[in-house]
């Protein structure tokens, strides 16, 4: 899974790490592989935000077809006796459509066959979509969302996620051989993820996930598919600026966190004080959006003066602005292209403006 209007990015990401007949669907991307693949997914992706494995599919008319069919999986096979769980359901031009009473016979027969205790705080999550009377059971086999890296504490106010800031950064065309720019960094997201692409880091290194909770988990196997870490260490270096001195503070406790803080440099400074590191590469940039009237003018004059000093002094760069307004994007004065899809961030619709390289 991944926000819509970011399927794509998400498909070409799991064919670079060549998982098996990677295809686009609506908010998300389906890959066919056992469990090995499905552990590799929530280790390995970058743009995903959860990992869902299918394990039944049936035909449902009535809830009392959903009771006997639910009965005759296999969850013996996945779920364990001794671990909790929870059934969500979604009904969608179903003639089932109550979705507690779908999800309270699937626990009835998980807790028939199996006998696992249920919690509404579960860790591990059965999902049920009954979608034109087709039911399709799957597994959230992440656990906490995959933006959650585990190496990441300190957070800025509206922070941009991090499978959202990797698949941003690879439709600017980012494959870890430049440098990054952040003049407005935050909490570092962008900076950090860059330098971890760049190194050659797995995103899930530093958590666990729910599927080690499954009766499929074969801890040895997952020992040895994690690894040691083998780093690179890229020739470029990556770069963040805030005004704020506390989020600059922030932003290098999570670098050294995440084991980059050797490839990362933050610094506290205004826009009207950037400038390019040895480049060219690119510049990406999370600005403020407007939320009240009031901040239209003061964010115009903020676009503006970045755009000026990105015109003036970054010959040869490419930019990416993710902004829910076109007018601010517009007030920045860069030659961008068509923006992207629209993708859902903090509640707003925002969108990836991208340049070709500055003149």
């Amino acid at each position: 899974m991944t926000a819509p209007g970011l399927e794509a990015a998400l498909c070409a990401e799991a064919r670079e790490r060549h998982f098996r007949e990677p295809k686009v669907v609506k908010g998300g991307v389906t890959v066919q592989g056992g469990w090995p693949e499905v552990w590799r997914a929530n280790l390995e992706l970058r743009g995903a935000s959860r990992v869902l494995a299918r394990i039944a599919e049936f035909r449902a008319m009535h809830v009392a077809q959903l009771d006997k069919r639910s009965h005759k999986v296999a969850w013996g096979e996945v779920l364990r006796a001794d671990v909790p769980f929870s059934v969500e359901a979604a009904c969608k031009a179903s003639r089932i459509y109550h979705e507690g009473a779908a999800a309270q016979r699937i626990t009835k027969a998980i807790q028939d066959t199996v006998g696992a205790p249920v919690s509404k705080d579960a860790e591990v999550v059965v999902k049920a979509r009954i979608d034109d009377d087709l039911c399709t059971i799957s597994i959230d086999t992440s656990g906490e969302s995959l933006h959650k890296r585990g190496h990441k504490q300190a957070v800025a106010k509206a922070p941009m996620r991090e499978n959202l800031a990797a698949l941003f950064l690879r439709q600017c065309g980012f494959d870890g051989s430049e440098p990054v720019v952040d003049p407005m960094c935050g909490s570092g997201t962008f900076v950090i993820e860059a330098a971890e692409i760049a190194a050659g880091l797995k995103p899930g290194r530093s958590r666990r996930f729910a599927f080690e909770q499954l009766a499929t988990f074969d801890s040895p196997a997952w020992s040895r598919l994690r690894g040691n870490p083998e780093k690179r260490e890229p020739s470029v270096r990556f770069f963040g600026s805030d005004r704020d001195a506390g989020a600059v503070a922030m932003s290098r406790a999570n670098a050294e966190r995440a084991g980059v803080a050797a490839l990362t440099v933050f610094k506290q400074q205004a826009i009207s004080d950037l400038t390019p590191p040895d480049g060219p590469g690119l510049v990406i940039v999370n600005p403020p959006y407007g939320t009240r009237i009031g901040d239209r003018k003061q964010l115009n004059a903020l676009y503006r003066a970045l755009g000026q000093t990105l015109l003036a002094r970054f010959s040869g760069w490419r930019v990416g602005v993710i902004t829910n307004e076109v007018p601010l994007a517009e007030a920045t004065g860069l030659p961008f292209a068509p923006p992207g899809e629209p993708v859902s961030h903090g509640g707003l619709r925002v969108r990836l403006f991208l340049t070709p390289p500055l003149g």
